[in-house]
């Protein structure tokens, strides 16, 4: 892998690329690899079903988000647990609990500067980990220095950031009032803070295109990230780009094999965004390929590719950005894995 600069893979024609996947230079020999199943999404295969409630998700913004972006629309938000005030939260994590789960994401709209309201709520994620015991990641959008260091000092496990790399993706899709530069200093503060932070790179959010994408790889690895998430764009019905092609396999896989130079120890996830259907497995297999260390919601095909590999395979019902304690062995409130 080390034989291959990040700027000479990033520029191979789709030929070349696959071609040089197909070498398996990116797939480490007795690799174990994770796939992780969140109860958000029902999911089912041959070897593992979603657990209902065990890592549920919810919005402090209900379905409200001052953006309503072309990409999202306030859709992805109406699928989460609705919790408007801190006592709501809590009331909801506690039922969480009694129920089974065993942790959640705590995400929300976002406000016209690009950042999750988050801070009348910090002091109910201390009462969520203190009293509860629940793992709590938390997406936070643009964030500064100050609300970082109340995040750490409130005990959350992960903040959860999506990196843009490209001012026109900004502008055009989430209608932003933010710069490229914003999101650097998103990353400086969660590193600074001394938070464990997992930054997202969506594939083809401009357009189904690659646009940015590269440049937020290189603004991550100016910082020292837990793991590293790779996503795609997927069409969602009812939204301004619902008719907007998905990116296709190869530049996803590209994203993901230039990350996988730049992040050699890191661990490397294909994340639950992306597009369903035929594309999914040729995505999930690819994505093996070019070395990611776990799979959220896998498909058939990216399982028995796995398993063809005589790869350690294990399925846990977290969210997949839990990949840096179970990369690193250090499991708190650990829900037993299982092995296939």
């Amino acid at each position: 892998m080390l034989q291959h600069s990040v700027e000479s893979v990033w520029s191979l024609n789709q030929q070349d690329l696959l071609s040089l996947l197909d070498l398996n230079v990116f797939m480490p020999k007795n690799h174990k690899i994770r796939f992780y199943a969140p109860s958000f999404t029902s999911y089912k295969s041959g070897f593992f079903g979603s657990l209902s409630q065990v890592f549920p998700t919810v919005s402090v913004t209900g379905s409200s988000c001052a953006l309503n972006c072309k990409q999202c629309g306030g859709k992805v938000l109406a699928t989460m647990q609705s919790a408007i005030t801190p006592d709501d939260l809590f009331e909801v994590c506690s039922k969480f609990k009694q129920t089974g789960a065993v942790g959640c994401l705590i995400s929300g709209g976002c406000m016209f500067d690009g950042a999750v309201p988050l801070k009348p709520f910090i002091p109910t994620f201390a009462r969520v980990k203190g009293e509860l015991g629940l793992t709590v990641f938390v997406h936070t959008g643009i964030i500064d220095l100050e609300t970082a260091v109340l995040l750490k000092q409130s005990a959350v496990d992960a903040a959860l950031i999506d990196v843009i790399g490209s001012q026109e993706t900004i502008n055009k899709v989430y209608g932003l009032n933010v710069t490229v530069y914003d999101y650097v200093k998103s990353l400086t503060a969660l590193q600074s803070a001394g938070l464990n932070f997992v930054p997202h790179v969506v594939v083809g959010l401009n357009e189904g295109k690659l646009d940015g994408e590269f440049a937020a790889l290189q603004m991550i690895s100016k910082t020292n990230p837990s793991a590293v998430v790779i996503l795609a764009f997927m069409p969602l019905r009812g939204t301004e780009m619902a008719h907007i092609k998905p990116p296709q396999p190869h530049d996803i896989a590209r994203v993901i094999a230039s990350a996988r130079i730049m992040f050699p120890k890191t661990p490397l996830v294909l994340g639950c965004m992306r597009p369903k259907g035929k594309q999914r497995a040729d995505i999930d297999v690819l994505a093996l390929k070019s070395g990611v260390d776990a799979i959220a919601f896998p498909s058939q095909q990216a399982i028995n590719f796995a398993k063809m590999q005589n790869w350690h395979v294990s399925f846990s019902p977290y969210c997949c950005a839990k990949i840096f304690t179970d990369f690193n062995n250090t499991t708190a409130n650990y829900y037993p894995e299982v092995h296939v």
